[in-house]
């Protein structure tokens, strides 16, 4: 088991070895020859190059294949596949938590971008231009609408249904905004009343929504901080036992004992991970 996990962790290495210095030097001497001249170097990439191949790849294909390559490194100084099958199943979960991150903060653009519409749309009214006009103009500027910006900007240049196409336009994630400024439409334009009025007090109260967000982020820092460091500590006390000469790595992969441990120890780790974010998702819900 042992000999066959190193020369699966060897081969994976020689080909990421491979991956990053031989087709990289053979392009960038193809490159130099039909550019002309130059002088193409030769031999194994240096480490300067390794590590900005390293950068490339991981604006590629993502931070959660860094799973996997410490999978591969465990395995190979532990002689073990666990370590990397460990790795393997970890990517598709950092990937999930990736995208999460990913969509929590494209809704949160979007937000600001419709709290910027409110603002620039009260502008544009009190400018003297026709409510049809200032949507033109505010959307335009500020980028509010989002996807539905070609449908709400026909709708106001042809007289159709605006109120409609904002409540439609509401429906992307964080553009929730949007029901209020078709509700102020509506009420401007059917009953008369001021547009600028009520967008001003749409504005209000959706950065007011926006800091108390901010200040529970800002309050949860600490509980997120306490649950990254306590993620952390097997990964330092590893690091403590193998200076002190103890070899964790053995103890965990080859003996019942370890394994043991190991198994328990995931489970638990896992069980406090989950916890600490549902207390968190929690939070931000109320």
């Amino acid at each position: 088991m042992g000999e066959t996990a190193l020369a699966a962790a060897m081969a994976c290495l020689g080909a990421a070895v491979w991956l990053l210095g031989g087709r990289r030097c053979g392009v960038r001497r193809a490159r130099l020859l039909l550019a002309g001249g130059g002088v193409v170097a030769t031999g194994p990439p240096s480490w300067e190059q390794v590590l900005e191949e390293l950068r490339r790849m991981r604006g590629r294909l993502g931070a959660e294949w860094w799973s996997l390559a410490a999978g591969l490194l465990l395995g190979l100084l532990g002689a073990s596949v666990i370590p990397v099958a460990a790795g393997a199943a970890g990517v598709p979960l950092l990937r999930r938590m990736r995208l999460a991150r990913q969509a929590r903060s494209a809704r949160e653009r979007r937000a600001d971008a419709v709290i910027a519409l409110c603002g620039a749309l009260a502008g544009e009214v009190r400018a003297g231009r026709q409510p049809g006009e200032a949507l033109l103009r505010a959307a335009r500027d500020s980028g509010g609408l989002g996807e539905a910006q070609g449908a709400v900007v026909a709708a106001a240049r042809f007289g159709g249904d605006v109120p409609g196409a904002l409540a439609m336009a509401a429906r992307q994630p964080g553009a929730e905004g949007l029901l209020g400024l078709a509700a102020c439409w509506r009420v401007a334009v059917d009953q008369g009343a001021g547009l600028a009025d009520g967008l001003d007090r749409l504005d209000g109260a959706l950065r007011a929504e926006r800091d108390q967000r901010a200040d529970l982020r800002a309050q949860l820092s600490g509980a997120r901080a306490t649950a990254l460091l306590l993620a952390a500590l097997p990964a330092l006390g590893l690091l403590l036992g193998s200076a002190m000469g103890a070899d964790p790595l053995r103890v965990l992969l080859h003996s019942g004992a370890g394994l043991g441990c190991l198994v328990v120890g995931a489970v638990f780790e896992g069980a406090g991970m989950w916890w600490s974010a549902r207390i968190v998702r929690g939070a931000e819900a109320v």
